[in-house]
């Protein structure tokens, strides 16, 4: 049986397939209305979790990039600090080592002038001995080149 009294070819369906499609469409449209809101609600919660991750994410981004951010200006101001400790270290070892050279010169200068001066006094207490054996040493020389006993003469003193 056609709906139309006429015929029109495809375009007119048989009354029994109609019903069984629209039975069947009904069916359909149905499990869609009934559940496609279902599987939407968990399509948004799955969309909602994945946004909130991925705000998660974002945020520990941030505070990552703060902390290293941190981090390199900590770094920077602890090479700073080295170098300043360095420099430091290095103007105080310059400063030490001027100074043990200046007590050296000074020790050094103190040691030549006491040697100066210990060589004078015994040169003085040489002279002095020489002084008195001198005489004795003369005559003694004297009697061996010429080969007769000489005696000494008491030194006068000018």
């Amino acid at each position: 049986m056609d709906l139309l009294p006429m015929d029109i070819g495809p375009l007119n369906p048989v009354v029994g397939e109609l019903v069984v499609a629209a039975v069947l469409f009904a069916l359909v449209f149905l499990f869609f209305v009934r559940f496609v809101p279902r599987i939407q609600h968990v399509l948004d919660e799955r969309e909602a979790a994945t946004k909130g991750t991925e705000a998660e994410a974002e945020a520990l981004r941030e505070q990552a990039r703060i902390k290293r951010d941190e981090v390199a200006a900590a770094l920077a101001e602890a090479r700073h600090e080295a170098a300043r400790i360095r420099q430091r270290a290095f103007e105080e070892g310059a400063a030490l080592i001027a100074e043990a050279r200046a007590d050296g010169r000074r020790e050094h200068t103190a040691l030549l002038a006491q040697g100066h001066a210990r060589l004078t006094e015994d040169r003085a207490t040489a002279e002095a001995e020489l002084r008195v054996q001198v005489s004795e040493l003369a005559s003694n020389l004297a009697s061996r080149i010429i080969g007769e006993p000489i005696e000494a003469q008491a030194p006068q003193r000018p």
